[in-house]
């Protein structure tokens, strides 16, 4: 029986005992040599499946050690129909190998359009794409969230609407103040609601909240104004925000929070010390490598170090 989202993310994060979410976002240039080299005179098609293999092989390393992953869309967008090929071929593999899989699409529109989104990628079993969950805008308004929500309520799927996101331009908008609060104020305000309307077993809703690592004091305001909100936290290892950066992001227990990281466990093999360690040959022990380090660092800097590893 297919069980609320917030409920399935909360089994998956308790069960690994770490709130880690992997990105997978492949860079081709930043792909081992060996990959690189497999899509030589393929174009668009070999890069495409350069990168099925290589998030293929990430997901055989993190699947016994994390709950979750996160493709991001964009990169396989890119390479036209061969990259939409290879993600859903990546999405189908991560979810034999158990993982809740949260499309990174940034999706929105307004009414029937909205509706076709979510249609299209919500629902593990439901929608061709196969996605547990997406990440949603809301700057359309909130009858553009509500496709979202009802077909995400239909099919036990979930979505995270982008509330403080982790880029330096993000205040350009969300920072913008209205009726005495800035705008990432309003709008986690309706998404707490929302949650609330969505809200499983665990306390936490179906609808989350995207909510960056990189402002710090942000993110510990928003957690106490948005106790039924999962947060999607972006922004940890490559753009620069540590451990002690999304502590604030959990509850006593340690959830509420998935942590997202991308290109810091990824290409490990490329930098110190994995790539001393590890060097390109070994790759993927790089990936586990990396991976391991920021679950302990989490562990040991954040209340997630109260979850109980179930294995």
């Amino acid at each position: 029986m297919v069980t609320n989202f917030a409920d399935r993310l909360a089994s998956a994060v308790k069960r690994c005992g770490n709130p880690v979410l992997v990105g997978l976002d492949p860079r081709f240039e930043s792909l081992p040599e060996s990959l690189q080299r497999i899509a030589e005179g393929g174009g668009l098609s070999g890069r495409a499946l350069a990168y099925e293999l290589f998030c293929r092989d990430v997901v055989d390393v993190v699947a016994p050690l994390v709950g979750c992953v996160k493709p991001q869309v964009a990169f396989f967008e890119e390479l036209g129909p061969p990259g939409m090929e290879a993600l859903a071929s990546i999405v189908v593999y991560a979810r034999e190998k158990g993982l809740l899989v949260i499309l990174d699409g940034k999706r929105n529109d307004i009414g029937s359009t909205a509706a076709a989104y979510a249609r299209g990628l919500l629902g593990a079993e439901a929608s061709p794409w196969g996605a547990d969950a997406l990440t949603v805008s809301p700057y359309l308004g909130g009858d553009s969230l509500d496709p979202f929500v009802e077909v995400a309520g239909e099919r036990k799927a979930g979505i995270f609407v982008l509330v403080k996101t982790s880029n330096p331009g993000g205040g350009m908008f969300q920072d913008l103040v209205a009726e005495g609060r800035p705008l990432y104020r309003h709008v986690g305000a309706y998404v707490e609601r929302l949650a609330g309307q969505t809200a499983g077993d665990c306390g936490y809703g179906a609808v989350g909240a995207v909510v960056g690592a990189t402002y710090p004091e942000q993110l510990a305001e928003l957690r106490a104004e948005m106790p039924h909100t999962w947060f999607l936290v972006p922004g940890y290892g490559s753009q620069g925000a540590a451990a002690r950066d999304v502590a604030a992001a959990f509850d006593a227990g340690g959830t509420g929070a998935v942590i997202n990281n991308s290109r810091g466990i990824l290409f490990a093999f490329s930098r110190s010390p994995y790539a001393e360690q590890f060097g390109q040959a070994r790759w993927q022990e790089a990936v586990e490598a990396a991976t391991r380090a920021m679950i302990d660092q989490l562990r040991a800097e954040t209340p997630a170090g109260r979850l109980s590893a179930g294995g």
